[in-house]
């Protein structure tokens, strides 16, 4: 995995991680990498210091995930980047329902026409497709605004 900074048009920064640059080459220039404040699609890579490992290695510190209270609210631009990104990945990807690992499979070993999917799969679904080097993504699922 490689870790990016990233800025869009707006100027807004913000990190994204990728298997390799080629993987941020490839979805950046299909328009898959969008900015989380204005969803922008026009990204770059941003200036990033080097990474510098310290001879004696250090303990990683433990990451904890902040989530609002129940019945918190999501911020407004977190709800509108992922309400859009709903909106492209409808628009522009076929849904394949419940078949998405042995569709993702079929694409990627050329049984079936190269197109973008979605769909459901399991956690043992979605790590067998990675082992095997099919690149998919996971995206939070927010409910359509007008259901």
């Amino acid at each position: 995995m490689i870790h990016y900074q990233l800025r869009c048009a707006g100027e807004h920064e913000f990190d994204g991680w990728f298997k390799d640059s080629a993987a941020f080459e490839r979805q950046a220039a299909r328009g898959l990498v969008g900015c989380p404040v204005c969803a922008d699609t026009k990204v770059s890579r941003a200036l990033m210091a080097p990474g510098i490992r310290a001879k004696v290695a250090q303990p990683e510190p433990k990451r904890v995930a902040v989530r609002p209270k129940a019945g918190g609210v999501m911020p407004d631009n977190v709800r509108a980047a992922l309400t859009q990104l709903r909106v492209e990945v409808e628009k522009n990807c076929d849904y394949v329902g419940p078949d998405f690992a042995a569709e993702a499979r079929r694409i990627h070993y050329g049984e079936a026409d190269p197109r973008g999917i979605y769909g459901e799969s399991s956690k043992a679904e979605a790590e067998a497709l990675a082992d095997e080097g099919i690149e998919i993504a996971q995206i939070p699922w927010l409910p359509r605004a007008d259901s």
